[in-house]
């Protein structure tokens, strides 16, 4: 089934805890969780101190509730008092008062890109924001952002035709290195949606088709020219006067970041334990659905849990460590695999780990600010890894060793308490037995007595041990990911080790 949600506010580009630019999360008091939280909002508790009431709010009003004790944000047009909410916000009070009486529509946008705020504080909605006459009348959508002249140029355009069994449409990218990971399709019924990433822009057909369709398509990309076949079968063959009904975001180009989520329903197909409290989740995308999640990218899960929509963002893996390196692999490209954590108190994880094998549960689009070429440009490559930090190292390892050549070292060092808590140690031990260039440093905090390894927290010394250019003048990049204050730590402590922001690439959440 086909999901698309309402403009949320969607999140950094993450991972696990996805790209750079994320808010570290605060402690939060005893009965403060995401489940208080939902237990709150349906109490019947008047949250907006409105008694029901929807009011039409003025810039004016708006500015004078901007204190913790009565605080207003406005996020795309919709005022909320989330004053109730202040203590229920994992990245603190200080965190909601940054857009305190005020439109805080770019901020969160910034920051939770992927929460669906309409869902998590619709007890909270105090009204509309006033439209000023001037600027945009009432009854007027508001206006669309114009690209530049360069942008426009490079719009990319579409054509079909087709046969008495087959329909062909053609996307001209405009791009000269389109590939399979850049082409995202999904179609339910007669509804058709097929969005091509350009960089940092999005392009997006989608039709009511004129007549059904088979559930399999063929795609065929030619790489050089940057066109884009998709090929669709027909159920009856009769001809199409037209191709479909264009629906409200059809042939638009626009920033990424301005274009909302879309979820498919993906089948929960296999579950694995790889450590004492974390499983590998195997899920299964639609037939219709043509979708591959490039190194370095995550997806949202969402559920609906107790009666609110609940949106996480991880990072896809693979099903295993490949083992040779002789040329690049082609890995199932109808699975997604997610390597999670189950937290004993986490109402997500708890969620998930419940899910029984042919339930579903809802995907995103891939999202994330790395770049392959960040690698294919490296010569030096070193991973930083606390517990499932690990999950976006697992393709960026494969990746590296398979289709870079000019890299001379890759190594891993990952943090973990206990042995138990290493994820895939005897594939990773194997890994560097089987590639001469790939060295793992397993560094615990809480060893056993008999731990002959390496033992201690991130630190600014035990990264210079480590974290060593193979030649002077070589080109080197450090990945990065983990818990908030490990990233954090571990990205001050490299730009004081004379690392430039460049050399840098933290996956943080």
């Amino acid at each position: 089934m086909l999901n698309v949600p309402p403009q949320a506010f969607p999140a950094p580009s993450s991972q696990q805890r996805a790209a750079a630019g994320g808010r570290a999360k605060v402690p939060l008091k005893p009965g403060r969780s995401l489940m208080d939280w939902i237990r709150l909002t349906k109490s019947g508790k008047d949250m907006t101190g409105l008694k029901g009431r929807l009011i039409e709010v003025t810039e004016d009003e708006l500015a004078k509730h901007n204190k913790k004790e009565d605080c207003w944000i406005c996020i795309r047009g919709f005022v909320y008092n989330v004053t109730p909410y202040m203590e229920y916000h994992p990245g603190g009070e200080d965190e909601l008062m940054k857009a305190a009486g005020t439109d805080g529509t770019d901020l969160f946008d910034q920051v939770h890109r992927w929460v669906n705020y309409e869902s998590m504080l619709k007890e909270c909605l105090v009204g509309r924001m006033a439209v000023k006459p001037i600027a945009a009348p009432k009854g007027m959508l508001p206006e669309k952002k114009v690209l530049s002249g360069a942008s426009k140029d490079l719009t990319p355009s579409y054509d079909w035709f087709q046969t008495d069994s087959l329909i062909t449409i053609v996307i001209y990218t405009k791009q000269k290195d389109m590939n399979a990971e850049l082409v995202i399709l999904d179609h339910e019924d007669k509804r058709l949606r097929g969005e091509i990433i350009v960089d940092d822009y999005s392009y997006l057909l989608e039709v009511d088709l004129d007549h059904a369709v088979e559930e399999d398509m063929a795609v065929n990309i030619a790489e050089k020219v940057g066109k884009v076949e998709i090929i669709l079968k027909k159920k009856d063959n009769v001809h199409w006067k037209i191709l479909g009904q264009p629906l409200e975001s059809h042939n638009t180009f626009m920033k990424r970041t301005d274009r909302g989520l879309f979820y498919r329903k993906c089948k929960l197909v296999l579950k694995t334990e790889v450590t004492h409290d974390t499983k590998l989740f195997c899920l299964l995308l639609p037939e219709s659905t043509h979708l591959r999640v490039p190194t370095g990218q995550h997806v949202y899960l969402k559920q609906i849990i107790a009666g609110t929509e609940v949106v996480k963002p991880y990072t896809p893996v693979l099903p295993f460590l490949p083992l040779d390196f002789k040329e690049p692999s082609c890995h199932d490209s109808a699975h997604i695999y997610l390597m999670i954590k189950i937290y004993s108190c986490g109402l997500f994880t708890q969620a998930l780990d419940h899910l029984q094998i042919g339930d579903c549960i809802s995907v995103s689009n891939p999202e994330g600010s790395f770049k392959k070429s960040q690698v294919q440009t490296s010569e030096d490559l070193f991973l930083l890894a606390a517990g499932t930090g690990f999950t976006p190292m697992v393709k960026l390892l494969n990746f590296a060793l398979t289709e870079v050549s000019c890299l001379r070292t890759v190594k891993l060092i990952f943090f973990n308490r206990t042995e138990d808590d290493i994820l895939w140690r005897n594939q990773l031990e194997q890994l560097a037995l089987k590639d001469q260039r790939f060295e793992i440093q397993f560094i615990l905090s809480q060893p056993k007595k008999d731990w002959v390894g390496k033992q201690g927290m991130i630190s600014s010394s035990l990264l210079s041990e480590f974290v060593k250019r193979s030649r002077k003048d070589s080109k080197v990049l450090i990945c990065i990911c983990g818990p908030t204050p490990f990233t954090e730590q571990g990205v001050q402590y490299l730009k004081d080790l004379g690392y430039s922001q460049e050399e840098v690439h933290p996956f943080t959440a």
